[in-house]
C-alpha cells in the first residue's frame, strides 16, 4: 500500500505545483471561467479579414516580397555605433530608388544590435540606428510620413546566436508595412491599379532601333 500512497501524494503535490506555476498554459487552465482579461488583440481577426477582402493584405504581402527580393533591405553598423558607413549609404540609396516607385506604400525600419551590453542600452542603440536610416532616406527624397515608424528589437532577434561582437547582428531592416491611407488610389480602394501600373511599366522593352524613318520596317498589313 505504501507505494500507492506515495504515488497519490506525489500526484497531489504535482497538481498543487501546477496551480502555483507561472507557466501561462497552466495558469490559464486553472483559472475560473471569464478570468482572462483582453490583452488588446480583440478584433484582430476581424481587421485581418477586412484587409484580405479589400485586397490590401495580399498586395502588401506581394510588395514586401518583391522589395526584399530586389533590394538589399539590411544595412550593418560598426560596434557600438549608429553611424552610416559608405556601404550602408549605398544600400540605402538603392532602397530609396525602389521606394520612390511606389508613392502609395509605407515602410518601417527596425533596429537591431548584438548581445554585448545591457538590454536597455541595446534597445536605445537599435532605435538610434533605425532613426539614422530614416533620416538618410528622407535626404533621398522619401517623405517622412511614408516611413511609418521606427522600432528597435535591440539584441532580442539575432541573426547569429552569439554573445560576441557579431557584425551581422548589428543591423537595420527596412520592410513594407502597408499603404498610405491618404493617397487617392488607396483611398478609393484601387489596390489592383497600383500593382497593374507597375506590371505594365515593367513589361515595356527599351527599343534598340535608331534613325528617324520607319519605312523599312513597314509590314504588308
Amino acid at each position: 500500500m505504501k507505494p500507492i500512497i506515495s504515488v497519490a501524494l506525489a500526484g497531489t503535490l504535482a497538481l498543487g505545483a501546477c496551480g502555483a506555476s507561472n507557466d501561462p498554459v497552466y495558469t490559464q487552465f486553472y483559472r475560473e471561467a471569464g478570468a482572462l482579461v483582453d490583452t488588446g488583440q480583440f478584433g484582430n481577426a476581424t481587421a485581418n479579414n477586412t484587409l484580405i477582402l479589400t485586397g490590401e493584405r495580399q498586395y502588401t504581402f506581394d510588395l514586401a516580397n518583391r522589395f526584399a527580393s530586389e533590394v538589399g533591405t539590411t544595412v550593418n553598423f560598426a560596434f557600438n555605433s549608429s553611424q552610416l558607413d559608405a556601404g550602408a549609404r549605398d544600400a540605402l540609396r538603392e532602397q530609396a530608388a525602389w521606394i520612390r516607385q511606389f508613392p502609395e506604400i509605407r515602410f518601417r525600419v527596425y533596429g537591431h544590435t548584438d548581445a554585448v551590453g545591457s538590454a536597455g542600452y541595446n534597445k536605445r542603440l537599435g532605435l538610434a540606428r533605425a532613426n539614422a536610416v530614416v533620416h538618410y532616406l528622407t535626404t533621398q527624397g522619401i517623405s517622412r510620413s511614408r516611413l511609418e515608424a521606427v522600432a528597435s528589437f535591440g539584441e532580442t532577434q539575432p541573426l547569429i546566436v552569439t554573445q560576441g561582437r557579431e557584425r551581422r547582428n548589428r543591423r537595420t531592416v527596412t520592410e513594407v508595412s502597408g499603404f498610405v491611407k491618404s493617397h487617392p488610389s488607396v483611398l478609393d480602394g484601387k489596390y489592383a491599379q497600383i500593382v497593374y501600373r507597375d506590371y505594365v511599366e515593367s513589361a515595356e522593352a527599351t527599343s534598340g532601333l535608331s534613325g528617324t524613318s520607319g519605312s523599312e520596317f513597314q509590314t504588308d498589313q
